[in-house]
This record gives structure tokens, sequence and C-alpha cells, in this order.
């Protein structure tokens, strides 16, 4: 059987799935910075294998994958919702029409319907600024690394929720949401903050964000 290899070469990672001996999915990813090291883990496959390759880099891995014959350039938007269904499928689920919110270095939002698409909304926040600003503030850029930080992170001494504007009194929203990403730590800036706290609220930032961003495109698609 022709080994099949889906390969996403985005701005920060590149990403890889494919079934092994036992038809489980694996997913990898490594730094797109460094072609080499994806190509020389390509190369463990057979030079038969069926590479789709998809990702706005992905034109610079592509000399790396020479010896390969059955290389295929997949449009990276109609990758991504040709992998939400089938994720969907595979999880039992029907729709008719979705917000598909694709979170890359930057991230893009989507609006789907069968088996149309239309880009009706992004921001620049997405995995390249947790990398980046976390690189700035921390000097922590791997990936891996940030997300095991993050969770033992607490945003209390970073973030401002609403709950501390009001000091004590009834909020008119839920007092546990952010009312200021990293706000304060304007307001105290003699506090030594540890790496964990400010990775934590680096990720808040980005997630808040594309969430908040996804509902409202939702919200006015209906």
């Amino acid at each position: 059987m022709v080994q099949a290899i889906g390969i996403d070469v985005g701005g920060t990672l590149t990403k890889i799935a494919y079934y092994d001996e036992q038809d489980q999915l694996i997913l990898e990813h490594f730094p797109s910075s460094d072609m080499e090291e994806v190509s020389n883990w390509i190369a463990s496959f057979s030079e038969d294998a069926l590479i789709g390759l998809t990702g706005g880099r992905s034109e610079q891995l592509k000399p790396f994958l020479k010896q390969h014959k059955n290389l295929h350039y997949i449009v990276e938007f109609d990758a991504t919702v040709a992998g939400v269904n089938f994720q969907i499928l595979q999880q039992g689920y029907t729709f008719n029409e979705a917000i598909v919110t694709n979170i890359g270095t930057g991230t893009s939002i989507h609006l789907l319907k069968g088996n149309l698409h239309e880009r009706v909304g992004g921001t620049g926040i997405g995995g390249g600024t947790l990398l980046g600003l976390s690189n700035l503030m921390t000097g922590i850029v791997d990936f891996e690394t940030i997300v095991e930080l993050s969770s033992k992170g607490s945003r209390a001494k970073v973030d401002i929720l609403v709950s501390d504007i009001y000091f004590g009194n009834k909020t008119p929203i839920d007092g546990g949401l952010t009312a200021s990403n990293f706000g304060d730590a304007g307001l105290h800036t003699e506090i030594s903050r540890k790496k964990e706290d400010l990775i934590a609220s680096i990720q808040g930032l980005v997630g808040e964000v594309i969430s908040t961003l996804s509902i409202q495109t939702a919200t006015s698609e209906n």
C-alpha cells in the first residue's frame, strides 16, 4: 500500500499527518525555519509515498523533496475545509453551515456552506504572535515549552479582570472576564513576574482575540 502524507508548511510550524501501519493517525510538527529537518524526516518514507503539500511556505520545501514523484499541491483554504469536513464526519456530526477558524501563524475565519467556503475575516493574531511575544518577553520560543509553562502560570498579576476594576462591587458582566490584557503590568511596574505567568497571559490574549472574533463572525452570519 502506498503511504500518504499530508504536509502543511506554515509560516511558523510545519505540520504533518499520516497513518501508521496500525492505521492510526499520527501528527508531527517541526519549525518551518528548518526545512532540512523536515526533509530528513520525510526521507524515512518510501519515495513512492503520496505527498499532499499545502501552506504558505510549501514552495520552500519542494526543492528538498525532489526524489519524491507523487507530490501534489493543494490550495491552503481548500485543504483546511477538506480537513474540517473529514474530522466532522469522523465524529458523526452533520451540518449545513459553519464558521471555520483556522489558526496558523495568523488566523483566517471561513464561512462554510456544504462544499463551498468563503474567507469572511481574520486577524494577524495567531501562533506567530504566541511565539513572537514569548520570545520577546521571556526568551522562550519552543512551542512545546510554551504550552507546558502556560499551564503552570497565573494571569492574576499580569492582566486586569472585570472584578479587579469593580473592587468587590456588583459587576455588570462576569467578573472573571478579562478587562485588560497585560493591564496590571502597566499599573504595577515594580512587580517581578514569572515566565510562566507572562506566557499564560500571552496565550490568553491570543485565545481571547481569536475566540471573540469567531463568535462575532458566527453571530453576524447567523
